[in-house]
């Protein structure tokens, strides 16, 4: 695996912590970054050894989003193809986050502002400091929102939010992020990291096959009929019976001890 300084990496105890690591630019994105995260991701999907990763950011901020400093219409030359840039780009490593049969959390620990929000509500479990901030800034230099924002913003909140947000650019405070739904929880700024922390350690030491049949149930409930739905639920629950966790688990229960999972 290609190291690189934009992204830290470290495993311990089944949990990739994986941190932006622009923290002079508010963790943008450029090239290289977009790299390391995505390879951090895939890590993930291949490693058994990862059953959850822990997003954060460096410094103040999670992350501004695109870095726009090479992105600067008064150096001349042609447009920008910005389809490319999310093709490229940002869809594979969502996708990737999305497909992730293992648990997302994602510390946000300071201002999440466009496709850094966006990454953000496409993690499982979106914990943020009090201070933090959600701004779909978009709407302030002539874009859409990307990096799946039309779609988490729409799906979780609703038109009517989603809109006001996306149109006004307006900052989101976490805790009103939280009270909305659109997170799982503000917490103060000095607890943040060890509750996230604590958080994915938890998941790492469960039934993450379980776990990872729920998260794929979830994402793909809203496009499906009940009948759909119950026919997903009885084809995974065979999957997740047949399991050593699900044995693990109930053995565990009947002899009153904490359960041993492997995530198999």
């Amino acid at each position: 695996m290609t190291a690189s300084p934009t992204v830290l990496s470290a495993l311990a105890d089944g949990v990739l912590t994986l941190t932006l690591n622009r923290p002079e630019k508010l963790n943008s994105f450029n090239e290289e970054m977009h790299l390391a995260l995505r390879e951090g991701i895939q890590r993930a999907h291949d490693d058994p050894a990862v059953r959850a990763v822990l997003l954060t950011g460096a410094g103040r901020g999670f992350c501004a989003g695109q870095d726009l400093g090479d992105r600067d219409p008064r150096k001349g030359g042609p447009a920008p193809d910005l389809g490319h840039t999310l093709e490229t780009f940002y869809n594979p490593t969502l996708r990737l986050i999305r497909s992730l049969e293992k648990p997302v959390v994602c510390a946000v620990n300071g201002v999440a502002a466009g496709a850094g929000a966006n990454i953000a509500f496409a993690c499982d479990i979106v914990l943020a400091a009090k201070s933090a901030k959600f701004i779909q800034a978009f709407a302030k230099i002539g874009l859409i929102p990307d990096a799946g924002g039309t779609w988490s913003l729409a799906r979780i909140l609703g038109e009517p939010r989603a809109k006001a947000l996306a149109l006004t650019a307006e900052p989101l405070p976490a805790e009103k992020a939280a009270d909305w739904g659109l997170i799982w929880k503000a917490v103060e700024d000095d607890a943040l990291m060890p509750e996230a922390q604590a958080l994915a350690a938890q998941l790492a030491a469960g039934p993450t096959l379980g776990l990872g049949l729920t998260k794929r149930l979830i994402q793909d409930a809203a496009t499906r009929t009940l009948d759909q739905q119950l026919d997903a639920e009885r084809d995974c629950q065979q999957q997740a019976g047949r399991s050593a966790d699900y044995a693990e688990g109930v053995t565990a229960f009947l002899e009153k001890r904490p359960a041993r999972f492997s995530g198999k």
